[in-house]
């Protein structure tokens, strides 16, 4: 882990990485996106928890129902992609602790569930951080992100999350962008502005 990333590969994640609103015809074969999760599963999280779940809308019927709970400058956007995922957090995420931590995942899991609150807050801020991570992994295999939160969560979670304890967070188109309907790029903080040593 000592060796730093040529300056080509910073710049395809994040120097030269742009939000995408439109997108070709190319297809994601299913065989890439499923890489882009291999990749994107290995970035920590507390406990190693893994508390994001993925719903990956390909089917012209589920980018439908998907597009219905979006905002009207979304709903474009969803319908071209070919898939947009939605990154969820489960808020059982500690029945599986004691397979994703092992030496201690029993009594974690008795902790989380004996405090809602405390299970809440470590899905939703561990579920954000995976979904992330895997806009990285996208970016980092070639392919192209529209992150997204303009959308009725509690109607995507009906529509794709019904009978369970996952709720949405935020969704992701992903492909191969256009630059059609790309905005300038906008300032960003400067170190001091965002942040100070203490």
């Amino acid at each position: 882990m000592s060796d730093r990333l040529p300056d080509a590969t910073l710049d395809q994640l994040f120097r030269s990485a742009r939000t995408r609103n439109d997108w070709t015809d190319r297809p994601v074969p299913e065989a890439l996106v499923r890489e882009v999760y291999d990749l994107a599963r290995m970035g920590p999280t507390s406990a190693n928890a893994c508390p994001a779940r993925f719903v990956w809308v390909r089917s012209p019927e589920s980018k439908a129902r998907l597009a219905d709970a979006a905002s009207d400058t979304n709903k474009p956007k969803i319908l071209a992609a070919p898939l947009t995922v939605i990154i969820g957090y489960d808020l059982k995420f500690a029945n599986l602790l004691p397979k994703l931590f092992p030496a201690k995942g029993a009594a974690m899991k008795q902790n989380f569930e004996s405090n809602p609150s405390l299970a809440q807050t470590t899905a939703f801020r561990n579920g954000t951080l995976q979904g992330a991570y895997l806009m990285l992994a996208a970016r980092a295999l070639g392919l192209d992100c529209g992150p997204m939160s303009g959308f009725n969560n509690a109607a995507v979670d009906a529509a794709f999350f019904d009978g369970t304890e996952i709720k949405s967070n935020f969704i992701c188109s992903i492909g191969y962008g256009s630059d059609k309907n790309m905005f300038p790029r906008n300032p960003r903080l400067s170190f001091d502005e965002a942040g100070r040593f203490a």
